[in-house]
């Protein structure tokens, strides 16, 4: 939340005397330290609903590079008050929007659709607290850097930048003499109030950019876009103890994975499929053999398995053992009564073992024609016995940066060729059988690998994502609310400022069409803040 800044127009709240010899009026009981003897450097406010802290320390060095670099700044912020203006005319045309869709005239919300998004990006965990508390600090910084710059290429001195807490609602502010404001032009007062907006909106435009050239700035560090990396493996994941952070994706169903949201598409469409492939499935007494996935198992591994008979919903197979059934060439197999044909016997496999194995049906990438029949003679098509609502996804992985895997590098550049056991030590294959969805939402991925194996360059790149998409959205909403034609924020005297150009309207008609906006523009706020509210809980 941003705080209110002293305008040029009576509306303002002047501190028209010396940040040194002024005087504080307040209905609350405040408490002020400060040094009355010498210019004052720190200075902290409290009171039961308010306190704020103040600082002088960058009054000149601001006012000196502003008078000193005023033409380049006044052009710069000549183009943010053109961003404001647009700005504004759009928010209030949001706004009358969401009055309309609160009196169901249109369907739709902005604010809803934006607050979804942007809380779809964070969790209740410290990490995200840290990062946006980095964002707001730099979005503020940046929003009020905007407002003294732009107040310096005017020569209009500030008095000091205070960051402060009202009901638990933090802010900054910058302060200026409203003697100093009263000769500027109305278009000179604009700079000053769209300065902060402006500002923000490079600040998303700049971590846009960053973001997109992220990739080519880590590349001699890192590896992007080739393989998803494991970060992260809560205990809560149906994947704790198959996978464990540097662990790497390399597949799903054997469809290579290169990055978070290929990861994502293929578990989704995993699931569609699936869904849509139940129909299509046989049933055994409430199991469901799966017509999409099978395995071309020989023959002499079907007779040194158990024949084993499912019935009352329990398969007798052992824990460590699958049950797995033969799958016909012919797509399906229909009795009378359009009922599929009854599988009483099943192979007790090890689905370690099976994995390994080349694959048939329909649904694996690797294979061409999608048949049952491509196993030679010595082989059967066998798809594993599920129950309904479970489905069978293959995930392989590697780890490159274990200490058997390394071990296992530095030997294959001196030494002859390495033993499989060892080579298995760099990855593998495994079956999950569940809810793929959460499955994929459970593990934390990225799409960064390290070049070397170093700790923590693993999380780097990461926590530069997150900063930059936090900062992203943090400064796009400071410059949302900032435009809004509200009382004390920004869009009250940009709003003010632009019905000064109207020469039209006297001074009386002017202040009455800016408390018509204003209030209008303050109760629909509130309003769609309610809603977002509601929407949340």
């Amino acid at each position: 939340m941003e705080g209110r800044r002293v305008r040029r127009f009576s509306m303002g709240r002047a501190r028209g005397q010396h940040p040194q010899t002024q005087t504080h009026h307040s209905l609350l009981p405040i408490h002020s330290h400060s040094n009355p003897s010498s210019p004052p450097r720190l200075s902290t406010t409290i009171s039961c609903c308010y306190c704020d802290f103040k600082f002088w320390a960058f009054n000149q060095p601001l006012f000196h590079f502003g008078r000193s670099h005023s033409q380049i700044l006044r052009a710069w912020f000549s183009i943010g008050v053109g961003f404001g203006l647009t700005l504004l005319v759009s928010i209030s045309l949001i706004l009358i929007w969401e009055l309309g869709r609160a009196l169901n005239l249109f369907h739709g919300s902005f604010f809803i659709d934006l607050f979804s998004r942007f809380s779809s990006s964070f969790s209740t965990s410290i990490a995200d607290a840290a990062y946006i508390f980095i964002a707001t600090m730099v979005s503020v910084s940046v929003h009020e850097l905007g407002h003294a710059l732009a107040a310096a290429s005017e020569c209009v001195q500030m008095e000091y930048v205070a960051v402060f807490v009202a009901f638990l609602f933090p802010g900054a502010l910058v302060a200026f003499d409203s003697e100093s404001l009263q000769p500027l032009s109305c278009f000179a007062a604009l700079r000053i109030y769209c300065a902060g907006i402006w500002h923000n909106a490079v600040c998303c435009a700049v971590c846009g950019l960053a973001l997109l050239l992220l990739p080519f700035i880590l590349f001699p560090f890192y590896i992007h876009g080739e393989s998803p990396m494991v970060l992260g493996v809560p205990s809560t994941s149906p994947l704790s103890g198959y996978l464990s952070p540097g662990d790497v994706i390399v597949s799903v169903d054997g469809v290579l994975i290169h990055n978070v949201q290929e990861w994502m598409e293929m578990t989704a469409l995993i699931n569609e499929l699936a869904l849509r492939g139940r129909n299509h499935s046989l049933d055994v007494q409430g199991f469901g053999i799966n017509r999409i996935k099978g395995y071309c198992v020989p023959n002499s591994m079907m007779e040194e398995s158990k024949q084993i008979v499912i019935g009352d919903n329990q398969s007798s197979c052992p824990e460590d053992l699958t049950a797995f059934t033969p799958l016909p060439c012919n797509h399906t197999i229909i009795l009378d009564h359009n009922h599929p044909s009854r599988i009483e016997k099943t192979h007790c496999l090890n689905a370690k073992s099976v994995v390994k194995l080349n694959k048939c049906g329909e649904g694996w990438a690797a294979i061409t024609n999608g048949s049952n029949c491509v196993c030679s003679q010595e082989e059967s098509c066998l798809s594993p016995v599920q129950i309904p609502g479970l489905i069978w996804v293959e995930i392989a992985y590697s780890r490159p940066y274990s200490l058997e895997c390394l071990r296992v590098r530095r030997k294959s550049f001196v030494g002859p060729r390495i033993s499989d056991s060892m080579e298995s030590n760099c990855g593998g294959i495994f079956v999950f059988v569940g809810d793929v969805i959460s499955m994929a939402r459970s593990v934390k991925l990225t799409a960064y690998r390290p070049r070397w194996a170093f700790p923590l360059g693993t999380y780097l790149p990461n926590v530069l994502e997150r900063i930059l998409i936090c900062t992203f959205q943090v400064s796009l909403t400071l410059a949302l609310l900032n435009s809004l034609p509200v009382y004390f924020l920004d869009g009250e005297s940009i709003l003010e400022g632009t019905l000064s150009h109207f020469a039209l309207l006297c001074p009386r008609k002017r202040r009455k069409v800016l408390q018509v906006c204003l209030l209008w523009g303050t109760l629909i706020s509130i309003l769609a803040l309610f809603r977002i509210m509601l929407y949340t809980l």
